[in-house]
């Protein structure tokens, strides 16, 4: 009892966050005296505001099973502030997926297009905004994540739109490479073999017959 009511008693702190890797849920601040602290995702009393670096903290410090100091019982002291006077990130990911869309939409009215494989693309979009939506979710409580090879194969089959959607709305695995360029090779990749297919299609359609 004497040690627990001296641990909840611990003075509080304020630091920077100098380092955030958001995917997984960990980084790193720094305190006054220029020491550098590990801060886990589960340290913070308020999950629902993820930081960023360079957030101001105030935090208790704290050892780990290991022995190593660390910060615990963590909150944002200063991020309500700043996001209110920071720009807010050009929506491009959206703008994309939108002008896509609406690329469809006239493909199909045209004619150039089947019905079915402009569906095919809201259905394969919506059920790649899911599944990025669950592993942001695994990411950030430590369950077991979707493979990022079944995220690229979802994208490469029609997918990418709702992936630029995820990405852009929840902020997740917009910085981490190599997925970043593979996922971009993908939706490079998909946009090449609808192009052919519209522009083509009757040529090819000929050739396979």
């Amino acid at each position: 009892m004497r040690s627990a009511r001296k641990k909840r008693s611990r003075p509080r702190q304020e630091g920077r966050l100098v380092s955030w890797n958001d995917s997984r849920g960990y980084g790193f601040v720094q305190t006054g005296d220029g020491d550098r602290l590990f801060v886990h995702i589960s340290a913070l009393t308020d999950r629902a505001h993820r930081p960023t670096r360079g957030d101001r903290l105030a935090f208790a410090v704290s050892r780990d099973d290991k022995g190593r100091p660390c910060a615990t019982r963590v909150s944002v002291v200063s991020a309500a502030r700043r996001r209110r006077l920071s720009i807010p990130r050009p929506p491009g990911r959206y703008l994309l997926a939108g002008g896509f869309g609406v690329l469809l939409l006239l493909a199909w009215a045209l004619g150039r297009l089947p019905a079915g494989v402009a569906v095919g693309y809201i259905v394969m979009g919506v059920l790649t905004f899911s599944l990025y939506a669950l592993d942001k979710a695994a990411a950030q409580s430590g369950a077991r994540r979707i493979p990022e090879s079944s995220l690229h194969l979802l994208a490469l089959t029609g997918g990418w739109p709702g992936a630029l959607v995820a990405q852009q709305r929840l902020r997740h695995k917009t910085r981490k490479q190599p997925f970043g360029a593979i996922f971009w090779a993908t939706v490079i990749v998909n946009i090449v073999a609808l192009s052919v297919f519209v522009f083509r299609g009757n040529d090819l359609l000929k050739w396979l017959g």
